[in-house]
């Protein structure tokens, strides 16, 4: 995972009177975006989302400056190398307008290879225990799992409560099955110590 602010810097004009004489932010921003957007992957695990966008000043200027946010899930260090490329390697289409990208947050993947042991340890526990059977999933989320696994040890994620519609209007968590999971883990771990 990795977040990256995209900045647009254009000339201010008037928008009535010598629009001409300004570089709009705010368009180079639009272009940009459409180049950014088109990074994504899904087939691969990989999604370059615009998150927020921001430009102008007032509603009478043609903007001098506008940003956007990028957030970036990548399953592999290949292509998380690959998106971070293409988004340094950015260039203005629009004339005398500057692009500058910079990234805050960079987490590695966690990779499949760095769970899948512990996976089966959990699946087979799971059984034991006579819960629901596990099951695989990739999700694009970045946590302290991925700096861990980047690190090279072994790491399984998703343990904590089942639920639904992450960061989202209805987000839920199933109460009953709080019980179960709990007890997955508590096993896991005295597996894990014996």
């Amino acid at each position: 995972m990795a977040l990256y602010r995209l900045e647009v810097h254009g000339r201010a004009a008037h928008a009535g009177l010598d629009p001409e004489r300004g570089a709009n932010a705010a368009v180079e921003l639009a272009h940009q975006l459409l180049a950014v957007a088109a990074l994504g992957r899904p087939q691969l695990g990989t999604t370059v989302t615009p998150t927020l966008i921001a430009a102008g000043t007032a509603t009478n200027t043609v903007p001098a400056e506008a940003s956007a946010h990028v957030d970036v899930r990548a399953r592999t260090a290949a292509e998380a190398e690959r998106v971070a490329a293409a988004l340094a390697g950015l260039r203005p289409a629009t004339p005398d307008t500057s692009v500058r990208v910079e990234q805050s947050v960079a987490l590695p993947p966690l990779e499949r290879r760095a769970s899948a042991e512990l996976f089966g340890r959990a699946q087979r526990l799971a059984a034991e225990l006579g819960l629901p059977p596990l099951t695989e999933a990739a999700v694009g989320g970045g946590s302290d799992g991925s700096v861990l696994a980047g690190l090279g040890l072994s790491v399984l994620d998703g343990l904590g409560a089942v639920g639904g519609r992450a960061h989202a209007e209805g987000e839920y968590v199933e109460v009953g099955a709080l019980a179960e999971r709990a007890a997955l883990v508590a096993a896991l771990v005295r597996d894990l110590q014996g």
